[in-house]
């Protein structure tokens, strides 16, 4: 079950989800509510993760940034459906109240200049970001992060984004099931999230891809397929 990031949809896993269905998994990849097919789901991350988990149903979840964010929730609300989980460039959220406000006041702010500018300008605004920077024009997927509506970004943004979330730091204990917590060696911050992440779930290992920055699967897919598919084994 492969969720995706803020601004992407279900078609945005490039030669990593190509990757994981050569090597005989079953791949299942869903939008998000706000993105794709899903962009007049107007959910929090909370209250929306007991749907998502039942229309996935069962099996490895694999979650990129914000969809990290909605995995590790599905694990917390459903984890009878969740066997494993991987998480890339994932937090558990923001726990000092003081900054969460700043980043949701930041994310509201995005959302009304979203409203202002529309889809097309602010989706190259947010790939030109430096978090984005080593992502191969081939694999940005542009045209699918364009066909996402305003409303369906901008509600994200205020209802899933890392200031509305509650931070889920302290219930990483009652995540039972193996996860494989996974950053680009050049993402400095999200390295030391995942080591964060990594010393908080009682069952997971961490891999630095190699070469990579936030979007590691899509930046070295062959370096994150590498000690993906073997722990996936």
């Amino acid at each position: 079950m492969l969720l995706h990031g803020f601004t992407q949809t279900s078609a945005c896993w490039g030669p990593a989800g190509d990757g994981l269905a050569a090597a005989g998994h079953e791949v299942v990849a869903v939008d998000l509510p706000g993105h794709g097919g899903r962009s007049s789901e107007a959910v929090g991350v909370e209250e929306g993760a007991p749907t998502l988990a039942a229309a996935g149903g069962p099996g490895t979840w694999v979650g990129y940034s914000l969809g990290a964010r909605w995995a590790l929730a599905v694990a917390l609300t459903r984890p009878d459906v969740v066997h494993r989980l991987v998480l890339i460039g994932g937090t558990a959220g923001v726990e000092d109240p003081a900054e969460r406000a700043r980043r949701r006041a930041e994310d509201d702010a995005r959302a009304a200049h979203l409203e202002e500018v529309g889809v097309a300008a602010f989706v190259e605004e947010w790939v030109a970001l430096p978090l984005f920077a080593g992502i191969p024009p081939e694999h940005r997927c542009d045209e699918a992060r364009r066909s996402n509506t305003v409303a369906g970004l901008a509600s994200s943004l205020r209802l899933a984004g890392q200031g509305a979330v509650r931070p889920m730091w302290d219930r990483l204990a009652e995540v039972r099931v193996p996860a494989l917590v996974v950053a680009g060696e050049r993402d400095d911050r999200y390295a030391a999230l995942g080591r964060r992440l990594v010393a908080g779930l009682p069952d997971a290992t961490l891999v630095l891809v190699p070469g990579a920055g936030h979007a590691a699967h899509l930046e070295q897919p062959g370096a994150f397929l590498d000690p993906v598919l073997p722990w996936l084994a």
